[in-house]
């Protein structure tokens, strides 16, 4: 006599089961890659360092009128990484300006992103006059120097956050729009593209329930080399004096040493400790965006 088996997966519970072993898979080979496993533990330090900031630091450690320590003090025991012009201890500044970094770099990314695999996608698709156009805006935008963009785009509008996200995510789209439009174009020949259209398939599902999907991991691989881009584009915006100067940033700290003549007086510790924050999660952001880069496609031949 034959028995059921327990329960017969349901569509909703196969999509699951298999979403769950494509991650599993996902991770096996990325642990193989040991420069992305160093970036991920760095960016998960970072991380896990800006989300409890408040408790290391406190959220008055910005405060000009409440300063611990005199102006421009050497590292000491009480103060690790000195202090600033106000007597603000800096260890306490770098760790509460990683918040503002990594939230702008993350945002703008994402905008970025978004905004090229829109137009990557759609002019793929739908071809014609519309992609015409579409590629020669971004023709154009990828002519121009990006810094360039963001910093008029930041010295227009009023300087806050929202300008910082918005000067860099709408500079920095058409590398990731060239990206996309090329694998749309690939994964429109398949045959099931054909097939959907001969069922009915709009240009809606199309793109979303075939095209989307596939250009994915391209987009996911992108975004975490924009991101790296991003956040050394805010940091050079608040270097220049462009960002909101109400916050924390590393970009930020930058520009104080710079107007406190730090340079000039030989005043390291008011410069490297930024610096290196930065750095560090510029790369570590690299690394990443590499071995997931490897990891979704191989063919491309990063070397691990």
């Amino acid at each position: 006599m034959t028995t059921t088996t327990d329960t017969a997966l349901s569509p909703r519970a196969l999509a699951r089961q298999r979403r769950r072993a494509s991650v599993a898979r996902f991770w096996r080979q990325y642990r193989a890659e040991r420069a992305g496993l160093y970036g991920l533990t760095a960016l998960t330090l970072c991380a896990l360092l800006a989300l409890f900031a408040p408790l290391f630091v406190g959220s008055d450690v910005s405060s000009v009128t409440d300063a611990p320590g005199r102006p421009m003090q050497s590292p000491s025991a009480g103060f690790p990484l000195g202090t600033d012009q106000f007597g603000r201890d800096l260890l306490g500044l770098v760790v509460w300006g990683s918040r503002v970094s990594l939230l702008v770099g993350l945002l703008a990314a994402v905008l970025s992103v978004a905004i090229g695999t829109l137009i990557g996608v759609t002019a793929g698709h739908f071809k014609g006059w519309y992609a015409t156009v579409m590629m020669r805006i971004t023709d154009w935008f990828l002519v121009m120097p990006t810094l360039v963009l963001a910093i008029a785009l930041a010295t227009v509008m009023s300087r806050s956050l929202t300008t910082t996200v918005v000067a860099i995510g709408v500079t920095t789209w058409p590398t990731t729009a060239r990206l996309v439009r090329a694998q749309t174009l690939a994964v429109e020949t398949r045959p099931y593209i054909e097939r959907a259209r001969a069922l009915g398939g709009g240009h809606w599902h199309i793109m979303s329930r075939h095209v989307l999907p596939n250009v994915m991991p391209l987009v996911l691989a992108q975004t975490t080399l924009i991101i790296s881009s991003a956040i050394l584009a805010e940091a050079t915006l608040a270097f220049l004096g462009l960002g909101d100067p109400t916050v924390v940033s590393w970009g930020g700290l930058l520009q104080d040493a710079r107007e406190a003549g730090a340079v000039s007086a030989g005043d390291w510790w008011y410069l490297v400790p930024p610096g290196i924050a930065i750095a560090v999660v510029a790369l570590a952001f690299t690394l990443c965006g590499r071995a997931v880069e490897s990891v979704l496609n191989p063919r491309l031949g990063v070397s691990r």
